[in-house]
């Protein structure tokens, strides 16, 4: 990363030890569902951060009519409205594309850090679709965040039952994040319905 990149492209402040929940997605648009389950997270897991990942662009989604990403990092930034809870464009600054890259990076360049993946139950449900995705399973622990009518389609998945062996009980979960990974947790409690998809009026 060099000087001449936007604030917001930089990595957010890091010490030894801290707890940081590592929630990526395309953000189009942040809306009240993703600080509920952030919010959710951070509180069950004993997180001292959560950072929304907000991505470049989606591998695994047609990126033709994605708004810039200084728009969707400043209405992220607007939903987000907590301390704890902290928008990045970082991938764009660390010029990764696919969430493998993101998170072995940030291992390889802190390994003092404890980092959690954190994700909806509706991705679980296509985590086999991922590029590395037993991979970003072996890097740090993960935590799934259940929804409205994903909860069998994500635990029926693929994913889901390649994983079944580190499954961690949900009373687990605040010591997750020291967990040697792989390792995971299913967080019920959500209840929001809402997706970014619907509310761009696509779905």
């Amino acid at each position: 990363m060099t000087e001449a990149q936007p604030a917001e492209w930089r990595l957010p402040p890091l010490a030894p030890g801290l707890r940081v929940g590592l929630y990526g997605g395309s953000f189009n648009p942040a809306h009240a569902a993703h600080r509920a389950a952030s919010l959710l997270a951070l509180k069950r897991l004993k997180l001292d951060r959560v950072w929304w990942l907000v991505t470049p662009g989606n591998p695994l989604k047609d990126n033709g009519r994605l708004p810039p990403l200084a728009t969707r990092l400043e209405q992220a930034r607007a939903v987000a409205n907590h301390p704890a809870l902290v928008p990045t464009g970082l991938e764009a600054g660390l010029g990764t594309r696919y969430s493998y890259d993101t998170v072995a990076a940030l291992v390889r360049r802190f390994p003092a850090v404890h980092f959690v993946w954190i994700m909806g139950a509706d991705n679980l449900a296509s985590f086999h679709r991922w590029q590395h995705w037993q991979a970003i399973a072996g890097l740090v622990p993960m935590a799934v965040v259940d929804r409205p009518g994903c909860t069998l389609p994500a635990m029926a998945s693929p994913a889901a039952h390649a994983l079944a062996r580190w499954r961690r009980p949900e009373s687990e979960a605040p010591a997750l994040a020291t967990q040697r990974p792989p390792a995971w947790v299913f967080l019920h409690g959500l209840k929001s319905p809402l997706s970014s998809t619907r509310i761009r009026g696509e779905g």
